[in-house]
């Protein structure tokens, strides 16, 4: 592992829990990894600790087998060879596009420092704009300028703290895609912070989720969404809902009773003695539930979402359970109206019957 965070825990005097505690979670060279959580979960705190600018209260950062950070150790900031792109971009109004990026390599030769600076600004997509100024640049190239100025001293780590959140909503996911092939151009190992989905997604080998100072689960995106380590992690990734479930056992098949109908042939399905009398909570997620007007269980529309192909429909049914279903556009039915469903889902994800937030153990 090329970052390594050990039981970290980074504390402010007057609160009465840590910002972040007991948070491990390691990121290889080379790889891109992104913590995502709501306002307040401590990625950005823990972001700043792993930059140096947060003493910690407890537990290890390594940086390529070297302690940078511990309760007797802590490199200074820019001895850790770590670059930093912040959410305001940060930029220097009166220097042009050039002086900006060479900011940071000062310490070049000026033949050496102009080559460095038309790689990076070719790297990001903004060759020959060297004599530019910020305010002559929108919001994306304002936030290419500040990537290449990031990249250009060479830095071990790139930390990049809501870099996007300035940024309007299409261009953010389409800039997230142009980030991430710009990083794996330059084979930068880079630790990403964001509270939008479709960023971490977009962007990120491995995605942590953080919520009240943990990481509740290190993974892949796919491994996030179909295997959730935790409630949080369930009801945070995707759109869906929790309901009540009884695993019961069918001619050697488990088969799990749900106020939609009877759910069998699922990959991953726990038995019913993992719960007491097989009682559990079952997440069904938006794309679990197909529109189907033959179906015999109806529900009707309470709310609905235009996203374009699709519409995000929650909806209600005649016990009072509500549940969401992303169906085509096409399929454009008014608020109140009963409509056909059925439960179509590949992947079961449960969890005891009103079970806390609570973090799995991450390894």
């Amino acid at each position: 592992m090329f970052l390594e965070v050990s039981q970290l825990q980074v504390a402010y005097a007057g609160r009465r829990q840590p910002a972040v505690r007991d948070v491990s979670f390691g990121l290889h060279a080379g790889d891109i990894g992104v913590l995502i959580g709501p306002s307040g979960c401590g990625k950005t705190t823990l972001l700043r600790a792993v930059a140096g600018l947060e003493p910690v209260t407890a537990g290890v950062i390594k940086l390529a087998n070297q302690v940078v950070s511990s309760t007797t150790i802590n490199v200074a900031p820019e001895v850790r060879q770590i670059g930093m792109v912040f959410q305001d971009y940060a930029l220097f109004p009166h220097l042009n596009v050039g002086r900006n990026v060479g900011f940071g390599i000062h310490q070049l030769a000026k033949t050496e420092r102009a080559q460095r600076i038309a790689e990076v600004l070719e790297l990001v997509g903004l060759a020959g704009q060297e004599e530019r100024f910020p305010h002559e640049l929108s919001g994306g190239q304002q936030q290419r300028v500040a990537l290449a100025r990031a990249l250009a001293p060479k830095p071990r780590l790139l930390l990049l703290d809501e870099p996007f959140s300035n940024l309007d909503v299409d261009l953010r996911e389409r800039l997230a895609h142009e980030v991430r092939t710009i990083l794996k151009a330059a084979k930068t190992t880079a630790l990403f912070v964001t509270h939008d989905q479709l960023e971490a997604f977009a962007i990120g080998d491995t995605i942590g989720v953080m919520h009240e100072g943990q990481l509740h689960q290190w993974d892949d995106a796919y491994t996030l969404y179909h295997r959730p380590a935790s409630r949080f992690v369930a009801e945070f990734i995707g759109h869906g809902v929790f309901t009540p479930a009884t695993l019961i056992q069918v001619d050697q098949q488990v088969v799990v009773r749900t106020v939609l109908g009877d759910l069998s042939d699922m990959a991953e399905c726990p038995l019913p003695s993992a719960f007491e009398d097989g009682e559990c909570d079952v997440l069904l997620r938006a794309d679990d539930i197909v529109h189907d007007d033959n179906a015999p269980v109806k529900a009707e529309i309470m709310r609905k979402a235009f996203r374009g192909s699709d519409f995000l429909y929650t909806l209600r049914l005649a016990s009072g359970d509500t549940v969401m279903a992303l169906v085509p556009s096409h399929h454009d039915h008014k608020i109140g109206e009963w409509i056909g469903i059925r439960a179509q889902v590949d992947h079961v994800v449960t969890f005891k019957r009103n079970q806390a937030l609570a973090p799995a153990s991450i390894a």
